[in-house]
């Protein structure tokens, strides 16, 4: 079996101090946050940006900036903005990190009902034009589903041509209007995907940690973090995204399954080796 990618959700773009007083929004947070994270044994850095005082931005000022510092602390992390950014951006603000031609970013497959009137638009025309983008700029992309549709949609869309093959993909399970995070939602998403791709598992809140367990022992991938999750376990915050990380890690050595590093992970995801 492969060894095992952990991708480390630092910050997102909604989850605030109030939930945990460690959730980074300032550049220098967000190095301690990758840092701890990488240390831990994350290959990845999955990777909103805000302003000091919290609130999300797609800007590309912003993510350069955070993202030169993350690399200088981490020289060899894979580095993954976020394209979904906040409800209510348009796509071309959203985009903006890929201007920077970053090794990963996200694509989301789909529209969500996050909850009372936050819609997450993602029309097939949005999903088809993100594609584009990140195959022009050699981006791969990691395909974000939250529901069995999803997948659905973007296998449709390789088959026009709109999103390169292997594909990897990162099922994003108990959110609200999406997939359950029960074992049986987990078996029918992996069921879904090509032999030939790959797949993260990000279990948001109480789910974190059952579905990292079921990813590491099926052979897949496995995302935690502040953006999932702001707790080690029920009612004990997390005082780190490295805490979180390390407890993946500490599973999997238990389980008999090795943790990667960037350069594995790269092998892994076929990307090119890192020109340092």
């Amino acid at each position: 079996m492969e060894k095992l990618i952990i991708t480390a959700a630092i910050c997102g773009a909604e989850v605030l101090k109030e939930h945990n007083p460690a959730v980074p929004y300032t550049v220098a947070e967000c190095v301690r946050e990758a840092k701890s994270a990488y240390a831990a044994g994350a290959s990845i850095i999955h990777l909103h940006v805000r302003r000091d005082d919290g609130t999300p931005t797609q800007d590309k000022c912003r993510f350069r900036e955070v993202m030169e510092a993350i690399r200088a602390a981490c020289p060899d992390v894979i580095i993954q903005p976020s394209t979904g950014g906040a409800v209510g951006m348009t796509d071309d603000e959203r985009l903006q990190p890929t201007e920077l031609r970053p090794e990963m970013a996200t694509l989301d497959c789909g529209t969500m009902n996050f909850g009372g009137d936050e819609v997450f638009t993602n029309t097939e025309n949005t999903i088809k034009y993100f594609g584009r983008r990140m195959i022009e700029l050699g981006i791969k992309p990691e395909l974000e589903c939250f529901d069995k549709s999803m997948i659905d949609m973007a296998l449709r869309l390789r088959a026009k041509g709109y999103i390169a093959a292997p594909m990897h993909f990162d099922f994003v399970m108990g959110v609200n209007g999406g997939i359950g995070g029960g074992l049986r939602d987990f078996v029918f998403l992996r069921g879904s995907i090509p032999a030939d791709a790959t797949y993260t598992v990000a279990g948001v809140g109480r789910y974190e940690f059952p579905l990292a367990v079921a990813a590491i022992v099926d052979g897949g991938h496995v995302r935690v973090g502040f953006e999932d999750n702001v707790f080690l376990s029920k009612g004990v915050p997390a005082r780190s995204n490295g805490e979180l990380v390390e407890k993946v890690a500490r599973l999997a050595g238990e389980l008999g399954r090795e943790v990667a590093r960037p350069d594995e992970a790269r092998v892994i995801l076929g990307l090119p080796p890192l020109n340092m």
